[in-house]
């Protein structure tokens, strides 16, 4: 499954999921079937595996063929008959391949994915989370012609009573100039038509609307609308492409984040994509049993730590009012690791790409950038510079924000609309939660942070599954419980914050490297199991969030 809705009606596209031939690389006579999407240490015997994996699929195509890759983790090779047409670094962000005037036939795709922290690859290294390898989301053929659709962004804004909206349409001409007609339908009904002299390349066509009657999309509301765009050439309707959009704004004002105009409260979780069963290569329904135990606590958000999270997850967000801050790829590197001479590109390719394909969730209420890194730097300064400057470039509808652990030392401040820490009072220290809380809020009046909402990025504590103590001791179930309860309460009564991301919602895989910090190799603070079983922690949040 793609995504949750249709996305063309004209364009003929096919998913090209089910069994793949596998082979580690070297190993070709090792050759299994296996199920993509999936990452090979789901399969018997590549629990452990670092290096190379080589996946092979035969298919038919003809014509224009656009290949779309949702997510190959995390430095992909792809090949057409043994020709390599495109690569890609990052786990976490789309990509895709058009593949001119292929010869009719039977061929053979080869996508060849390494998941291990080699020389080139600055965002994916030792981390406290797993490099998972493997092809962990959808893979799509489409048939398109010469012209055809790249994408389609939409931003909505209220005004003079009424929504508006802008759309934003980049077309793709593989040959050369042509004069063409674009008509736009919001669920099926007519918006409007024009002509458009489309040159080679890449044309990106902007068209303004009103919509009198359309309804606000609210999280206890959430109306979701789809736009449809369609291509017409010399009379004949060539290319469409449907994006589900809702009538939203976000902005910030006097210390608060507003949601149409209404101060929102956060009450949310991070969360990894990590499953015992299923690695970082999630199904659907995996999804959606996530989502629905994150509401039965009674939260209201997640934070997508620390990477672009799959489409289909943020579809599930948009259907069910779920706010999301969605996050570009980098987690606790240090300003050496931020020198590294892939570190920039390729965090601003992640950025592009993240922004590219997530623009039109309604869900996802503010971007997020490198998650605890040198913020405390004058070189770390110039990056998270960049990367804001990055982001405003591509979309200036949604605050920013990053997530910082530089207590009283980041140099940062100034840069988010949002400031955001993360902190774990009583867990990784004894300092009450409530003088934890105000020593850090003065600060951030102090450093350049006044006036900006606040949020709690990370809180939480520690708890083993299953471990239970009458002592109430640390890596029980009832100390974290105890823990969660306690900053909650702190966090969720103070004034001056606008909300909580507890950290986290399931227990999650490490690398081995981190054995030390992490029993079972796991990050456990989740409130329930990497097999979402709950734990005591589960039914404390549940109370504190409800009240």
């Amino acid at each position: 499954m793609e995504r949750l809705f249709k996305t063309h009606e004209i364009r003929k596209q096919r998913e090209l999921s089910g069994l793949w031939d596998f082979y580690k690389e070297g190993a070709q006579e090792d050759t299994r079937k296996v199920i993509v999407p999936s990452c090979f240490e789901t399969y018997p015997g590549l629990e452990n595996y670092t290096g190379v994996g080589c996946y092979e699929y035969k298919t038919f195509l003809q014509g224009n063929i656009r290949l779309c890759f949702k997510g190959v983790s995390h430095t992909a090779k792809v090949y057409l008959d043994g020709n390599p047409v495109i690569e890609h670094y990052n786990a976490y962000t789309p990509f895709s391949v058009v593949l001119k005037g292929v010869e009719k036939g039977i061929h053979t795709l080869k996508v060849t994915a390494d998941n291990s922290c080699h020389e080139e690859s600055a965002l994916h290294v030792i981390n406290d989370y797993y490099n998972y390898g493997g092809i962990s989301r959808p893979v799509i053929a489409e048939n398109i012609g010469d012209i055809f659709i790249e994408w389609l962004h939409f931003t909505p804004c209220f005004e003079e009573n009424t929504w508006k909206g802008e759309a934003a349409l980049c077309i793709h001409n593989l040959s050369q100039g042509r004069r063409v007609k674009i008509k736009y339908y919001l669920n099926d009904t007519l918006l409007g038509e024009a002509p458009e002299e489309v040159k080679g390349g890449s044309n990106v066509v902007k068209t303004q609307f009103s919509f009198p009657e359309v309804t606000a999309y609210q999280p206890e509301n959430p109306v979701l609308y789809y736009l449809k765009a369609v291509l017409e050439v010399d009379g004949r309707e060539e290319d469409d492409l449907i994006e589900r959009i809702g009538f939203r704004e976000i902005t910030v004002k006097d210390g608060r984040i507003l949601w149409n105009g209404r101060a929102i409260c956060v009450k949310g979780f991070n969360r990894h994509e990590d499953h015992g069963l299923f690695g970082c290569a999630i199904p659907v329904e995996a999804m959606d049993y996530d989502l629905r135990l994150i509401k039965e606590s009674g939260a209201n958000a997640v934070r997508t730590c620390h990477y672009p999270n799959d489409e289909r997850f943020l579809d599930l967000c948009d259907e069910m009012g779920i706010m999301v801050w969605e996050e570009s790829h980098a987690r606790g590197l240090s300003e050496k690791q931020m020198r590294h001479k892939n570190f920039r590109s390729q965090s601003l390719s992640c950025i592009d790409e993240m922004v590219r394909e997530h623009f039109n969730h309604p869900c996802i209420f503010t971007w997020g950038i490198l998650n605890e890194c040198a913020s405390d730097t004058e070189y770390g300064r110039e990056v998270y510079q960049e990367q804001y400057n990055r982001l405003r470039e591509l979309d200036q509808s949604r605050p920013l924000t990053s997530a910082t652990c530089k207590h009283f030392c980041d140099i940062c401040l100034d840069l988010p609309d949002i400031v955001s820490v993360n902190i774990y009072p009583l867990w990784y220290n004894d300092e009450p939660v409530d003088e934890c809380l105000e020593k850090e809020y003065e600060w951030i009046q102090s450093a350049g942070g006044k006036g900006k909402p606040v949020l709690v990025s990370e809180i939480g504590a520690g708890a083993i599954a299953g471990i239970h103590s009458s002592c109430r001791q640390k890596w029980s179930e009832e100390r974290q419980a105890d823990i969660l309860r306690e900053q909650l309460a702190g966090v969720l009564s103070h004034p001056e914050y606008s909300g909580v991301f507890l950290w986290q919602f399931s227990d999650g895989r490490v690398p081995d490297e981190c054995f030390y910090a992490r029993p079972r190799c796991m990050n456990n603070k989740g409130v329930v199991d990497e097999y979402r079983r709950k734990k005591l922690g589960f039914e404390a949040v549940k109370e504190a969030f409800g009240k």
